[in-house]
């Protein structure tokens, strides 16, 4: 689900056996082409559980003969499974992080790039960009920045920039990270449209982290929130594609509760720890980075 709600699981003893679940697993994989192996079961089972509610199938059984027969159910569970919760400026001291980040890219190159690593509906990098605009101390027209997903559906979305209010998404309250975020936003009513000016340094490309190839030459990379429901096995990989695709001494940002392996901690080099900012170099500037203790 989008803007950072999830729907737990059945309980597993009133809606079948664990086969008829790997059932709906190796079909996913052999038929849609979708790495199920590459995610944690539990992340799995809530994607697939909340198809169940939607469809009305009471057990695992029942849904696998809907969607092996269903090509729009199909579809519909292709879309659950791509990691899409998100929301503009999510974790605001994160973002303070990110300022400062942008701030000194700006200030030493004269183009930054910046790639938005499993970006979903595109309100990361958007988010990007308006910080960009926003603070007088980046140069707006020197950031370029790149959102990559596996969901054509999420990205289709990003790219019109059009984003709608409802009971449980509240985006004037995630904007609300910036002073003055109707500079960069047209609001009609519920309906939130994002600038053009804000939309030109944002590029979007399907991507996936475990199959595709690097990117290069990248400055900052964010990728937030994606490892927690990624099996560990394939972890390392993913972090090795992305500290491939930047430069030496270029930025990476996870999510607050995600960690670098340790075999890949050589890596890199903590810049700030509790915002999970790290650098790829092995002399990190560390000074001035702003005091986010008193911030949640």
């Amino acid at each position: 689900m989008i803007d950072g709600t999830e729907e737990t699981g059945f309980d597993s003893d009133s809606v079948g056996d664990d086969g008829a679940f790997d059932d709906v697993l190796t079909f996913v994989e052999n038929e849609l082409a979708f790495a199920t192996s590459h995610y944690n079961d539990s992340y799995l089972d809530r994607r697939v559980s909340s198809r169940m509610r939607r469809t009305q199938s009471e057990t695992y059984e029942a849904y696998f003969e809907k969607l092996r027969t269903d090509p729009n159910e199909q579809e519909a569970l292709l879309e659950a499974l791509s990691i899409n919760v998100t929301g503009f400026f999510r974790n605001p001291d994160v973002w303070s992080g990110l300022r400062t980040i942008l701030r000194r890219l700006s200030d030493r190159t004269d183009t930054v790039r910046v790639w938005s690593a499993a970006c979903a509906d595109g309100r990361e990098p958007y988010s990007l960009s308006m910080l960009a605009h926003d603070d007088p101390e980046i140069d707006e027209s020197s950031v370029a920045i790149l959102g990559t997903d596996i969901s054509e559906p999420a990205l289709e979305t990003a790219r019109t920039g059009v984003y709608e209010e409802s009971r449980t998404v509240d985006l004037d309250d995630q904007l609300s990270f910036l002073d003055d975020y109707d500079r960069y936003v047209d609001v009609d009513g519920r309906t939130f449209q994002i600038s053009d000016a804000v939309k030109r340094n944002v590029r979007f490309r399907r991507h996936d982290l475990i199959n595709d190839d690097p990117k290069s030459g990248f400055d900052l990379v964010v990728c937030r929130n994606l490892f927690i429901y990624i099996d560990n096995a394939y972890k390392e990989s993913m972090l090795e594609t992305i500290a491939r695709s930047l430069r030496p001494d270029g930025y990476l940002v996870i999510g607050k509760a995600e960690t670098i392996p340790p075999t890949l901690k050589s890596a890199f080099t903590v810049c700030e720890a509790r915002l999970r900012i790290y650098q790829r170099d092995d002399k990190p500037d560390h000074a001035g980075w702003p005091d986010h203790r008193s911030n949640s």
